[in-house]
């Protein structure tokens, strides 16, 4: 797993915050940490764990994914209508959209090795050596 970049991922938080308009001590109550905690945080100083992140995020209202792609937990998923939707529905966990979302992704891989696999096995269809009309001819002679 890389090395978490704690100033780039403290600042992620900070605009996030600033865009919803929440103030440091808002966002300190409803995530459940302390106001220097969470200022530390922001400011680069320390290291939060996946849980507090998931704290903060809820706090913040986005998907607790996007501070883990931040803090360098997960990797950045493709987008897609699916992975989108998951991630847009209120009504579910965020253990559960994740959940959703390895799943959803374990099945495009296993699609993906499936194609390959029979693209592989298929037999090469060479112009060259199929038999012309003269010489099917000449052998039906």
């Amino acid at each position: 797993m890389p090395a978490i970049d704690v100033r780039h991922l403290g600042e992620f938080i900070r605009e996030q915050r600033q865009t919803a308009k929440i103030s440091l001590r808002e966002l300190a109550k409803s995530a459940g940490v302390s106001n220097p905690y969470l200022s530390q945080i922001e400011r680069g100083l320390r290291k939060p764990s996946a849980e507090i992140l998931q704290q903060i995020a809820k706090g913040l209202r986005i998907s607790a994914e996007a501070l883990y792609v931040q803090a360098g937990f997960l990797d950045q998923r493709e987008a897609s209508p699916v992975v989108d939707a998951v991630l847009a529905d209120e009504t579910l966990t965020e253990r559960q959209k994740q959940v959703l979302l390895e799943i959803h992704e374990s099945f495009r891989k296993e699609n993906v090795a499936a194609t390959a696999s029979r693209a592989e096995s298929a037999p090469a269809h060479d112009p060259a050596a199929a038999p012309t009309t003269k010489a099917v001819q000449a052998a039906q002679d």
